[in-house]
């Protein structure tokens, strides 16, 4: 279980560090440098101040609460919570199946739309590079080669229904097949390919 300090209170420790460097201040002002006792007090405090505008300066990003759509924490990038949102909700709505890495290309945990043909190796002995589509790194093309889809002749035949099952069962990619193209960019490597 882990402790996660809220901004308030941040805000209060740090307005006392600058209380007690004020008084500190004060009290070596009577002392060192004879002051009266108001003028060490009202000095005290103006040195408090500023230490309090300078740490909150240089700690505004640290103490401020969370922000943006669904409170992602200063310490989150959207990016983070998005795949973790999506492996989440997609382990969530699959099958029960056994726990790997990767779902096995004869899995169908979906319902959404129907599955594509897969292979059970890539023709040639040599997958197609997937990472040249837009939106597909070394971990997506592992799960895609997973799944059964190595070349992109096969992504490019998918038809709308094989595109909303492969949307709905990359677990922590929903969705990317649609967003960002893959079809027209499949049937235009694979053309070039030939």
């Amino acid at each position: 279980m882990s402790l996660e300090r809220k901004s308030g209170f941040a805000l209060i420790e740090t307005a006392m560090f600058a209380g007690m460097v004020g008084v500190v201040a004060a009290a070596m002002l009577m002392v060192v440098f004879a002051k009266g006792l108001i003028a060490a007090i009202f000095a005290g405090g103006i040195i408090a101040l500023i230490v309090l505008l300078g740490m909150w300066l240089m700690t505004r990003g640290m103490l401020e609460g969370p922000r943006g759509p669904g409170n992602i924490k200063p310490n989150q990038t959207a990016v983070s919570m998005a795949v973790k949102a999506d492996a989440s909700s997609a382990s969530a709505k699959a099958a029960p199946v056994k726990k790997t890495a990767a779902p096995s290309a004869d899995v169908e945990a979906s319902d959404v739309g129907s599955k594509p043909a897969t292979l059970s190796a890539p023709r040639g002995a040599a997958p197609d590079d997937l990472k040249r589509i837009k939106g597909v790194g070394p971990k997506l093309e592992e799960l895609m080669h997973s799944m059964g889809y190595y070349h992109f002749d096969q992504i490019g035949a998918w038809t709308e229904a094989e595109v909303a099952w492969v949307d709905e069962n990359l677990i922590g990619f929903k969705g990317r097949v649609t967003r960002d193209g893959w079809v027209e960019q499949a049937k235009t490597l694979a053309a070039e390919a030939s």
